[in-house]
């Protein structure tokens, strides 16, 4: 409970307004070393996977086995969190920060910023950059 409480205290103005907590879906794709933590419900995921094997590495954990599974989230590289509202994402990237992970960010809520970046022209540029 420490953690959390010195966590939240960090949490200030300039915290928030100089968005450290966000990542955009850009960025976060451009990265090498970087992964795509999707935490929606099994039947969002069952709905709608989200795969960008052309991007980065998405791994998809839901919410409620993030406590038994936060061992596999990456402690050494930049981790997007995403669900499709912004809720559960917000309430992993603060449970990940308590434990330790410092380089979470909470990627867009919402499926446009994704698929925004998967138009042809975004896409073959991100294919010819895997390939070198």
């Amino acid at each position: 409970m420490n953690n959390l409480n010195e966590l939240l205290r960090s949490m200030t103005f300039d915290f928030f307004g100089s968005g450290k907590h966000k990542i955009e879906m850009e960025a976060l794709l451009a990265m090498q070393d970087a992964v795509f933590l999707d935490v929606r419900s099994r039947q969002e995921y069952e709905s709608l996977q989200i795969r960008l094997e052309h991007h980065i590495r998405v791994l998809w954990i839901p919410i409620d086995e993030i406590p038994d599974r936060y061992a596999e989230i990456p402690r050494d590289q930049t981790v997007g969190i995403f669900c499709s509202a912004g809720t559960r994402s917000t309430i992993v990237y603060l449970y990940l920060r308590s434990l330790g992970y410092e380089n979470v960010r909470i990627a867009p809520s919402n499926y446009d910023a994704i698929t925004s970046q998967l138009m042809p022209g975004k896409l073959y540029k991100a294919i010819q950059q895997s390939q070198k």
